[in-house]
């Protein structure tokens, strides 16, 4: 971070730095952890629906958090007030989670990381609003002027948001390091008809990139007509199968279902209170052979990726399950400092607003060596599901249900017709123990993901190879 954006935080804000330091050291004197964590956000949303812009939105944000950590207690303020008066109040709220514990910090403050992950350029800035408008204005017209014989384009909406986030993670004794987050993306979704009938579909890409990128004619247009292809597919479905099946996951954003019936439970702070379905399982197999998961948060220009974290741990590549074998969790540094491990770079947070907690970055599979072709000819009578929107995940017990907005039937080992109304049903801790074959086509998402954690939201990546998985409940229409 440069002086110019440090001085967000100091100069600009009011704040002295030599006040706000001696907060820190008071504040957190006799406890195990904690840290003042410092945002400036600007944030813009442009939302363009049935022929007009519907939405121009600008937002800038600033504030604090100041976390103090005393063995399993947290005491946490924040304010959008940047001022010294205001840290000291915090100061004194925090406090209060000391009484009667002593403590000394347990953890060493983490190490300086230079990796240069994504630029610092702010994405809001790259593209004069006019232009904005008219590409998304573009982007209705392009879908508008397709259809497919009888099929045309009903509705065209298109968005286009983008942020810029600079952070500043002070800790006792002078210890502080900062990072810039860019973050842009666009959505866009088609309903296509035919006579009386409707679908829809979507596609979008996103990443810590300049909002030029997915301004590009080609990277627009493919994806629209990507949601245009969607929606002129379920245009074409029929119910969907019902029963136990074998079940063809696509590469890319069905690793969604990775990410919720696995990744939440392979995060520290479900482990640590013995809440989650995978506690207790370290070493052990909890997967078929050849399944390898990892959480990535240093992948170039991701969505999920950090320099640093919220806690100020430079992320990793953390390696969850290894052959099939359990071999890691994800931590912040208080699920670290309480199960004997180390920070993974994992804490994280909404915004100075929230106390961090263990989250995903981008978290994905491995890629076996099998062709999508053979995957298919094991199959008789299944389903290919290559697209997932909305899905529902019981941590403890592992049960999940996920909706599929692009599947298909599989018949003697082909592709057929495709189908509406699939849900795939089954539990975190056992669907990893039913995989049979695994693809050679390992994808990541294309940058839209956003995940959900005790009310807070945080960007992040997906992503997985094709994957054959035997005797799984399909929901649907058709018994």
């Amino acid at each position: 971070m440069d002086a110019t954006t440090e001085n967000l935080f100091f100069d600009q804000a009011g704040l002295d730095i030599d006040a706000t330091r001696r907060i820190v050291d008071t504040a957190l004197n006799g406890a195990h952890d904690g840290e003042l964590f410092l945002e400036h956000r600007l944030s813009e949303r442009l939302f363009y629906d049935d022929g007009r812009l519907r939405l121009g939105d600008f937002d800038s944000s600033q504030g604090f958090g100041l976390r103090c950590v005393v063995g399993e207690a947290s005491g946490y303020a924040h304010s959008n007030e940047l001022s010294v008066a205001a840290l000291g109040r915090a100061a004194d709220a925090v406090a209060a989670v000391r009484r009667g514990r002593e403590g000394v910090v347990a953890m060493a403050a983490p190490p300086a990381t230079n990796q240069q992950l994504y630029a610092e350029d702010n994405p809001i800035d790259a593209v004069p609003f006019a232009d904005k408008v008219a590409l998304l204005e573009e982007i209705d017209a392009f879908l508008r002027a397709r259809g497919s014989g009888d099929a045309g384009v009903r509705q065209v909406r298109a968005g286009l948001s983008s942020s810029w986030q600079a952070v500043r993670i002070m800790r006792p004794g002078g210890e502080s390091c900062s990072d810039v987050r860019p973050l842009s993306r666009l959505d866009i979704t088609v309903v296509a008809e035919r006579g009386e009938r409707t679908e829809m579909g979507h596609a979008g890409a996103g990443g810590r990139e300049s909002l030029e990128r997915w301004m590009r004619p080609q990277v627009w247009q493919a994806q629209a007509s990507e949601a245009l292809r969607q929606a002129l597919v379920n245009l074409e479905s029929v119910p969907a199968p019902a029963g136990e099946m074998d079940v063809v996951l696509g590469p890319g954003w069905p690793g969604i279902l990775l990410h919720e019936a696995v990744g939440h439970g392979l995060e520290g702070d479900f482990n640590r209170k013995g809440t989650s379905a995978f506690a207790g399982m370290m070493g052990k197999r909890v997967a078929s052979p050849g399944v390898t998961v990892v959480d990535d948060g240093t992948l170039a220009g991701r969505r999920g990726s950090l320099r640093i974290d919220d806690e100020g741990t430079p992320t990793r590549c953390t390696t969850l399950i290894e052959d099939g074998i359990l071999v890691g969790y994800m931590h912040d540094r208080m699920s670290a400092r309480l199960m004997g491990a180390e920070a993974g770079g994992n804490g994280r947070r909404e915004s100075h607003a929230h106390p961090p907690m263990p989250r995903m970055t981008n978290t994905y599979m491995h890629a076996g060596t099998a062709e999508l072709g053979e995957l298919l000819a094991r199959v008789k009578r299944g389903l290919y599901a290559c697209a997932f929107g909305g899905g529902q995940v019981d941590i403890t017990s592992g049960k999940f249900v996920f909706s599929c907005t692009e599947a298909y039937r599989i018949e003697n080992g082909k592709i057929t017709a495709p189908v509406k109304g699939a849900t795939l049903i089954g539990n975190g801790p056992d669907v990893l123990t039913r995989v049979a074959m695994i693809g050679n086509d390992m994808q990541l998402d294309s940058g839209i993901g956003t995940c959900g954690k005790d009310g807070q939201s945080v960007p992040v990546g997906v992503g997985q190879p094709s994957m054959l998985i035997e005797g799984l409940t399909v929901g649907g229409a058709e018994a």
